[in-house]
């Protein structure tokens, strides 16, 4: 594998000088500054209108070939927003590079979605769901088979005891997703759509006023459970809004409860992981995560409802 060497902004600059070259948008001397501050430096924002992603090896630069071929594809079926490159290439032998137009605005992190930005957030949904399978897996987008729900149900309920006896969750919260409830809730044959796979808030662009103006990060991409991204929203924008936005977007109610489900166990794991050590997640974020999931959903207060008038029958 080739070791990547480390960015730095002098790189940085004399590569976006050559890639501006070729794009026939010239400039002297680029403003770069990372993105995130840490270990790597591998996204680097170049002045307030353009991305620069590199590589850091050989794997991730097959993916981000993918995803230049990936982006044009779903471009013309999404409502939002999807980067364009304006220029890519190597900036190390075999590790690639791409300079992208940047998305205005903020990240699901730092903005609620409001109603609007839900329906925003359906058309993403129905969109991708648009996307013909066919082409995405002729540009090499792979299948993923989709995951046990009472396979992960068993490890988050394991996480989620010792977690209550570290005073981080209520165990018995998880009692709600029963073995029979979790075989429900299996993914149905024939449903696989493109999945985005990463739809947290970090990669989701949303303006002041609530609207989700983009999607980012497509490298992770696959043909796979559509139950997958809802989870993911339930994560960056909270559990009522995923479920609404998949409503919107058509999806019924097993879908949106197996969605709502991956993202409460992957919750309950995750943090137990960081606190074992085993999860680099930003602390306060995999808390606001947790909450997120947790949240319950008006589907799930229609189903105790109707469980209580049954239960009140003769």
């Amino acid at each position: 594998m080739t070791q990547a060497p480390t960015p730095t902004a002098d790189t940085v600059r004399r590569l976006v000088r050559s890639l501006f070259k070729e794009s026939a948008d010239g400039t002297s001397g680029p403003d770069v500054r990372p993105v995130a501050e840490g270990a790597g430096h591998f996204t680097w924002w170049v002045g307030t209108r353009h991305v620069l992603r590199l590589a850091p090896d050989r794997e991730a630069s097959a993916r981000r070939r993918r995803e230049l071929r990936l982006r044009d594809l779903v471009r013309p079926h999404l409502p939002v927003a999807v980067p364009t490159s304006v220029a890519h290439g190597e900036w190390a032998p075999g590790l690639t590079c791409s300079l992208d137009t940047r998305v205005a605005g903020g990240t699901g992190e730092e903005h609620d979605v409001s109603a609007v930005g839900e329906a925003d957030l359906a058309g993403l949904l129905t969109g991708l769901r648009e996307v013909p399978v066919r082409q995405a897996e002729t540009l090499g987008v792979p299948r993923a088979a989709p995951r046990s729900l009472e396979a992960l149900r068993r490890m988050a309920v394991r996480a989620a005891e010792r977690l209550g006896a570290a005073d981080e969750f209520d165990p018995a919260r998880l009692h709600q997703l029963t073995p029979p409830g979790a075989a429900q809730l299996a993914a149905q044959p024939g449903t696989a759509v493109l999945v985005h796979h990463g739809l947290k808030g970090e990669h989701l662009v949303v303006s002041a006023d609530g609207r989700v103006r983009g999607v980012l990060g497509w490298t992770d991409a696959a043909v796979g459970d559509p139950a997958e991204d809802i989870a993911g929203l339930a994560l960056a924008v909270g559990s009522g809004a995923a479920v609404r936005a998949a409503t919107l977007a058509g999806y019924g109610a097993r879908p949106c409860l197996r969605g709502l489900w991956l993202a409460r166990c992957d919750t309950v794991i995750r943090l137990m992981d960081r606190l074992d050590g085993r999860d680099t997640g930003p602390l306060p974020l995999l808390r606001t995560q947790l909450r997120h999931a947790w949240e319950t959903i008006l589907l799930e207060r229609a189903t105790e409802l109707r469980d209580q008038e049954t239960d009140e029958e003769p």
